[in-house]
């Protein structure tokens, strides 16, 4: 008799990477009957900045009994926050390295536990959790990285460690317009669009050894198609010496996403609104959950919306720490003058808002969740990153594929750097004419990720090749 599969997940325990992992879960357990995975088991792991992230993903898993969730215990001694506010990744890379005996009693639990007709296949790791390798060698499991980003960010990880070996330091803002030959990518990289982290010794170095350990992985999940980013994936295809790369995306949370900030009559009145727009009329500015832009610089969005004067749908967020309306910010009479030209809200339900056939442009954050929304929503983006990995993602939309307007491709929040008002102006108006046939091959981009996905496409391939490698010993 055939034994049952289980699957053990370790994702990184904040909104955007628990999305996609327990959706991408959600797909290995419901692929074809005939290649799938039976059950999953997600070791769940606290941090300060996130702490109900285990009623999160309590909420995502509860259409869906047969992914499991086991909660690790606390960290004792937990890497002080002074160095997250430092180097956010190295506080990560701590945080992941003391969890390791954690993971190592529960993994073992698991597997001790399991009966004749349950075999533990393997572990999956968010890509920020890959030290725990070792865990997974020591017990004799298959070690797979799951990559919530795309495969210019897998070409950039495997550059650093072979970078490092000749230059042993953190990048330097002054040599920004440096042009980088990163493998995988079409166009030479400037080094003014990597992650803010790699400017900075203690991230740069955790970046680096994160990078080294993609090697002991089994293989490497990225959540993007072959579509999309054709140069890359073809270059990992031919590299004998990398693990196997499964391009399986678009992986994408559309239904069940409970948020805390969620007002129904909100919600209910930017919807209303948004119906009685013209199709394509509407541009929506978000910038994700840590966009914050400071009053100068709102003054600055709110004075470009009225130079343009195109439909507007604008979620700002606030400091949470600060009991501030989203209105406090804007100039004098500005929801007066724009009352009939659009919306101010402090939140968005953004995948309803993608959907909606008024919106005809996004200015975004580009993190990467973000992009492959507005990608299988049809929506074409300006750019404007803030932090994490999104200035390269600006950098691969827009001059990488030409799939976005370059607003901006380096601006990083921490700098207080101040985007103008005509700047931004131009940027929507490029926008919202769709010219260069940019909204033409949005759309066709979004017809390739729905057929990516389709039973026989080319990620709907890619997950039933790694379920077969995955479980190719199982009887």
């Amino acid at each position: 008799m055939k034994k049952q599969t289980e699957l053990v997940v370790v994702s990184f325990p904040v909104t955007g990477h628990l999305l996609v992992m327990i959706e991408l879960a959600k797909r290995l357990i419901n692929h074809d009957h005939r290649r799938r995975i039976d059950t999953v088991t997600i070791l769940l792991w606290k941090i300060p900045f996130a702490p109900h992230a285990d009623i999160f993903a309590q909420s995502l898993i509860a259409s869906e009994p047969r992914i499991k969730l086991t909660s690790l215990p606390e960290i004792r001694e937990p890497p002080p926050l002074e160095l997250f506010h430092k180097a956010s990744e190295a506080y990560i890379l701590e945080s992941v390295k003391k969890i390791a005996p954690l993971v190592r009693d529960a993994l073992s639990a698991i597997v001790s536990s399991s009966s004749e007709s349950v075999r533990v296949v393997g572990l999956l790791l968010d890509f920020f959790c890959v030290p725990l390798v070792d865990v997974g060698n020591e017990l004799d499991l298959p070690s797979y990285v799951f990559l919530t980003c795309s495969s210019g960010f897998l070409s950039m990880m495997k550059y650093l460690p072979e970078r490092h070996r000749n230059i042993p330091s953190e990048f330097d803002r002054s040599s920004g317009d440096e042009e980088l030959p990163i493998q995988g990518y079409v166009s030479s990289v400037p080094t003014k669009v990597l992650p803010p982290g790699l400017f900075v010794r203690e991230s740069y170095k955790a970046f680096v050894e994160l990078a080294e350990k993609f090697h002991y992985a089994k293989g490497i999940l990225v959540n993007s198609f072959s579509e999309l980013q054709p140069h890359g994936f073809d270059y990992f295809g031919r590299l004998e010496s990398y693990p196997k790369v499964y391009p399986v995306g678009p992986i994408l949370s559309l239904k069940d996403r409970p948020n805390p900030n969620q007002d129904a009559a909100e919600r209910e009145r930017i919807m209303r609104w948004l119906d009685g727009q013209p199709e394509s009329s509407v541009v929506f500015l978000c910038f994700g959950s840590f966009g914050i832009h400071g009053g100068p610089q709102l003054k600055e969005i709110a004075q470009a919306l009225e130079l343009v004067g195109c439909k507007f749908l604008w979620s700002i967020r606030t400091n949470p720490t600060e009991e501030t309306s989203p209105y406090g910010h804007l100039p004098d009479g500005f929801t007066d003058r724009t009352a009939a030209q659009g919306i101010v809200s402090g939140w968005a339900p953004q995948v309803e808002v993608l959907a909606h056939k008024a919106i005809g442009g996004f200015v975004s954050h580009c993190g990467w969740n973000s992009i492959l929304e507005s990608l299988w929503f049809g929506v074409p983006i300006a750019t404007w990153p803030m932090y994490a990995e999104q200035q390269l993602n600006a950098f691969t939309m827009a001059k990488e594929l030409g799939l976005a307007v370059e607003l901006r491709l380096d601006y990083v929040s921490s700098q207080g750097e101040m985007v103008a008002a005509d700047e931004i102006a131009r940027a929507v108006r490029s926008l919202m004419d769709g010219g260069d046939g940019r909204r033409e091959k949005v759309k066709e981009m979004a017809e390739g990720a729905r057929k990516a996905v389709m039973d026989g496409g080319s990620s709907f391939s890619a997950i039933t090749s790694f379920i077969g490698d995955l479980t190719v010993v199982d009887s």
